[in-house]
């Protein structure tokens, strides 16, 4: 199939490019930035420059292109993580997630795309009440930290604009927090947050109860290729088969990276250090199950349990 991925040159899109391509697709990779054009060629894409929130000009790549699947990996999220700010840190991606999704609907449904691929998230958004694990006819948070409101504002238009989009068929999936090469937890000394745990700046906040799930780099870009080539449209939580509370795997990644134990703080000092948004993320958030993508999709992964890939797939 002739597949258009925007965001193809951010740190998932450089693992889901090649994948594609050795499996037989066409692929056209859209970057913001004319000087990445050959990176995307050595990838195996077609490149074309466009600003996703320029509706004119995505609008005219997607024409040139006319793909058959448009997988949206559009995000804004380099640079260090201010939890105390974390609005002003998502706010670019935000747009992305709002008036890009909106940008690349309109162009490909005017061209016919049959089908359409969006990453979404399954790190804090689920509702903290019930059970660690939540599916994904479980409920969002009503009332999240005002820090994170306008993101889950973005994610829930997103979602709903994607599975809810006519004549074509609409994929969200919602991938766990990457780890891997090129990611944010990565062996890389410059990671976002593997820099602050080496500096024991990434502190374990009260009782560390709250459940994260996590997905390596390279399967979440197999999830992904599996969701372009067959499935039902719906929502997938791309995870990993083990959630697992902070105080399990917060000291488990200090240790493969080498670094000592985090701190422990009480949750009112994490509070007042990190802000409300950080701490809730450290004490209350919910994981994911990830049964309706391998059941549904195929998907096999590399990594099972960040257990392994902490071992074995950070570097």
């Amino acid at each position: 199939m002739k597949v258009f991925v925007a965001g193809a040159t951010g740190v998932l899109g450089t693992q889901l490019v090649p994948q594609l391509v050795a499996n037989g697709h066409e692929v056209v990779g859209m970057t913001r930035t004319a000087s990445k054009r050959d990176a995307l060629r050595a990838l195996g894409a077609r490149p074309v420059v466009a600003d996703a929130l320029d509706p004119d000009a995505v609008a005219r790549v997607v024409a040139e292109s006319e793909p058959e699947v448009i997988v949206h990996q559009l995000t804004a999220l380099s640079g260090a993580l201010d939890m105390r700010h974390v609005d002003r840190f998502f706010a670019m991606t935000d747009r992305l997630r709002t008036e890009g999704t909106d940008h690349l609907l309109a162009a490909g449904l005017a061209v016919g795309a049959r089908r359409f691929v969006a990453q979404s998230y399954a790190g804090w958004p689920f509702a903290r009440t019930g059970g660690p694990v939540k599916s994904e006819t479980d409920p969002l948070d009503p009332d999240p930290p005002e820090a994170l409101r306008p993101t889950l504002a973005a994610i829930r238009h997103l979602e709903q604009a994607v599975t809810g989009v006519e004549r074509a068929e609409g994929v969200v999936l919602r991938y766990g927090a990457f780890y891997g090469p090129g990611t944010g937890i990565s062996l890389d000394p410059e990671a976002a947050m593997a820099k602050p745990l080496r500096r024991r700046q990434f502190p374990l906040v009260g009782g560390g109860g709250g459940v994260w799930s996590f997905v390596h780099i390279e399967d979440a870009a197999a999830a992904t290729v599996a969701a372009v080539e067959h499935g039902p449209g719906g929502i997938y939580q791309v995870v990993d088969d083990e959630p697992a509370p902070v105080r399990e795997w917060l000291p488990a990644l200090a240790s493969a990276l080498g670094a000592k134990p985090p701190w422990r703080l009480p949750r009112w000092l994490g509070r007042l250090a990190a802000g409300e948004a950080a701490t809730v993320m450290m004490t209350e958030v919910r994981g994911a199950s990830n049964a309706k993508a391998k059941r549904e999709l195929g998907w096999q992964l590399r990594y099972p349990s960040w257990r392994l890939g902490f071992a074995k797939g950070l570097g």
